[in-house]
């Protein structure tokens, strides 16, 4: 299955939540800001949120710096 990663085309299983998603990419554990089809997605709906085919996805992991 397709999905649009940061503007890009990446294949992910079909099934997949975003909880998922983030594992695979080894985003877990990071302060991280979620967005599906110009919606943001809250951490606590992660494992919950399905994705399916052809959904925008914008993920934006905060690097700290001073």
């Amino acid at each position: 299955m397709k999905i649009i990663l940061n503007g890009e085309p990446y294949d992910i299983e079909p099934d997949m939540t975003v909880s998922q998603l983030v594992e695979q990419l080894g985003l877990a554990g990071k302060r991280l800001a979620v967005e599906i089809d110009r919606e943001i997605v809250s951490r606590s709906a992660y494992a919950e949120t399905r994705l399916g085919e052809g959904m925008r996805l914008e993920i934006v992991h905060a690097i700290g710096g001073g």
